[in-house]
């Protein structure tokens, strides 16, 4: 009998054992499957669709609506009335206020253009807005079209990037405005326009490739920045000449973060984004976008500068004929802007050439990361500074030079002739 009763309260016991371990898994798994979800949903209300058009020249836009797949966040964002389903829950969603960036009034910005009519550019976002702020600062304002369909994931997207992300080679982020139906952006102004404007607009003039040179690095800080300075790492799929803005002083920043992503997120994407020229080949053939595939944009910007020739007009194919011929190293003047009159270092000129040839190789593992050009242009630059400053003090110690032995030329008559009269005298004495 006791023997029995043993046997059931062990049994029991273990039944209750096995009960509480099998709720403590399921406990575990239901709190597992809510984090997911809810990183999830974090990462896709991050993610982007479509480039903002930055201020100045644009040379291209979004390569096809047909690119939209039917999982698209751009087509299951609008419901059947037309109606943007985010722009619908945007006041109940806390993200783009939590990003720490100010926010503007309508009427205040309404008030900053002139009722909006001092227009400065146009492009797939929408149109940019030169403004005059009450504090006296002059900033760029771009307007969401209210016909755009895509342009609203790209409104949340730089709001949220662009909160966190400082830097002096990246266009800042001022302020927005999320009412009366309308998205705004409001910019630091970039009174020096778009370098495409600068490479192709005649009404400039046209760059010296000092300046090229400095651009350049310029943009390649900016993004070394996002790649190995930014927490996570972001890639910004959109590197081109109208997405480079220039300042007062002439000094580029990286704008139009409409298309960026964080690396955290799934690099795969169903539909390519971006510009038609600068795309990473390894990209529209995977579907797999990395750091690299912002490295080979790079590499385009660079033959851009060196050549002054859009991707658009063949720039690439008249980079793969000049290969051809040099090897990859040297020999690269053949394709140099025409605008430059044969003013630009040679060896200066093959050195970026041969960088921008290694970015835009076919194998990504085998171009450079951004912080390697950030090296190479810094050295480049370095070097000729060096040039500089050793000629200068060559031409000093050659004036140097040049004034003492016109001082003992100046000096020998007088001496000559001292000696003429102590002869003379001598001779005098002699004869007295």
């Amino acid at each position: 009998m006791k023997g029995e009763s043993s046997g059931l309260i062990i049994g029991i016991s273990i039944g209750v054992v096995i009960g509480v371990l099998l709720a403590i898994s399921a406990l575990f798994c239901f709190r597992y499957h809510r984090k997911r979800s809810q990183i999830g949903n974090s990462s896709s209300r991050r993610a982007a669709t479509l480039p903002i058009r930055a201020n100045g020249v644009d040379s291209c836009s979004i390569l096809s609506d047909s690119t939209v797949g039917p999982e698209s966040p751009v087509k299951s964002g609008w419901n059947g009335n037309g109606k943007s389903m985010w722009l619908e829950g945007f006041k109940r969603s806390n993200v783009v206020s939590a990003s720490g960036i100010p926010e503007y009034s309508y009427k205040d910005l309404q008030k900053a253009t002139c009722n909006f009519t001092t227009l400065i550019g146009q492009g797939a976002f929408g149109p940019v807005y030169k403004a005059q702020m009450s504090t006296g600062e002059t900033v760029a304002v771009k307007v969401l079209a209210t016909d755009s369909k895509q342009g609203e994931k790209e409104f949340q997207t730089e709001v949220m990037l662009l909160g966190r992300l400082h830097h002096r080679n990246l266009v800042n982020l001022v302020g927005y405005c999320a009412e009366k139906g309308q998205h705004m952006l409001v910019y630091v102004f970039m009174s020096k326009g778009s370098l495409a404007s600068h490479l192709y607009d005649e009404n400039y003039g046209p760059l010296t490739w000092n300046l090229r040179v400095h651009i350049a690095l310029d943009v390649a800080r900016g993004l070394e920045y996002l790649h190995d300075g930014a927490v996570p790492p972001v890639i910004h799929r959109d590197i081109k000449s109208s997405n480079i803005l220039l300042d007062q002083s002439m000094r580029a920043r990286v704008a139009d973060f409409g298309l960026s992503r964080e690396e955290m997120v799934d690099k795969h994407a169903a539909n390519i984004r971006g510009t038609f020229g600068y795309l990473d080949p390894e990209y529209i053939s995977t579907r797999n976008f990395t750091k690299k595939s912002d490295v080979y944009s790079f590499g385009v910007l660079l033959f851009e500068l060196i050549a002054g020739r859009s991707p658009l007009q063949g720039l690439m194919e008249y980079v793969e004929l000049a290969a051809m011929n040099t090897e990859g190293k040297t020999g690269w003047e053949e394709i140099v802007d025409s605008r430059l009159d044969g003013i630009f270092d040679v060896e200066e000129l093959n050195e970026v050439a041969s960088l921008a040839y290694k970015c835009v190789n076919r194998a990504p593992r085998k171009r450079p990361s951004m912080r390697d050009i950030v090296q190479v242009l810094s050295r480049i630059l370095k070097t000729r500074h060096n040039r500089k400053h050793h000629r200068k003090s060559q031409s000093t110690t050659a004036d140097e030079v040049s004034i003492d032995m016109e001082q003992a030329e100046a000096k020998t008559p007088t001496s000559t002739h001292l000696r003429e009269e102590s002869v003379d005298s001598t001779a005098d004495t002699y004869e007295l």
